[in-house]
């Protein structure tokens, strides 16, 4: 399988070009260039495109002839960075490619998602106050997800906890909806949060879908497991 990592020099970025190597894929990453070096471990093993991952030319360049993309949705700046790497990815990836996309669990498809108080407090504040230094555009990131979700192509989008560094502790466990029970302790390991992604390139399930993750070895997760398993 030959995958494209959109955002490959992130911490993200770099745990799913370690999973794509473990499994034997041939992996192309697209990073920008003042960033290349963070990808010196891989540099004989995998194939780098610098530039600035909303640049359609250099995903253009990236995504042809692969059978997965991989991209970490950043909302850096005010100038719809999201939106433009999402548009980029739509547009230019071979039409039968899985992609996969990464953000927050402030998305969401339907709006049938039950959110705690703590974010549903904090989200509107971190909004703001990072469109008025012009840092971040979480906006921009809802408007990315938007496209996708009305898209054609075999899409998912993972939704992520609030994400900690650690060993894996395995891969994490789903659910439609923030809200659901599972989810409460709305933790994951980074590194877990990326084996989901590399594992939803070839699982059907999840095609076009919006999974909530949380690690599965959280309280939440376990109780869960109690309950479900016969």
């Amino acid at each position: 399988m030959k995958v494209c990592i959109v955002g490959a020099s992130g911490k993200l970025g770099r745990y799913m070009v370690r999973h794509c190597l473990e499994r034997g894929y041939e992996v192309v990453g697209v990073c920008r260039g003042e960033s290349v070096h963070k990808l010196d471990e891989f540099a004989d093993r995998i194939t780098i495109v610098p530039g600035r991952t909303d640049d359609r030319e250099v995903i253009r360049q990236a995504v042809a002839g692969g059978d997965g993309v991989l991209t970490v949705l950043v909302p850096w700046g005010v100038h719809n960075y999201s939106t433009g790497t999402a548009r980029a990815v739509l547009d230019h990836a071979e039409p039968e490619a899985r992609l996969v996309f990464s953000c927050g669990w402030h998305i969401s498809r339907d709006g049938q998602d039950v959110y705690p108080l703590s974010l549903r407090v904090l989200a509107p504040v971190v909004a703001f106050l990072g469109r008025l230094i012009r840092l971040i555009d979480i906006d921009d990131q809802v408007e990315a997800c938007r496209r996708i979700f009305a898209s054609d192509h075999r899409w998912t989008v993972v939704r992520g906890s609030d994400l900690e560094e650690g060993e894996s502790e395995g891969l994490p466990v789903w659910s439609h909806h923030v809200g659901d029970p599972v989810l409460a302790s709305n933790r994951t390991r980074r590194i877990d949060f990326a084996l989901f992604m590399v594992q939803a390139l070839t699982d059907e399930e999840l095609v076009q879908e919006a999974p909530a993750i949380v690690g599965c070895l959280t309280q939440s997760a376990l109780a869960h497991a109690r309950v479900t398993t016969p």
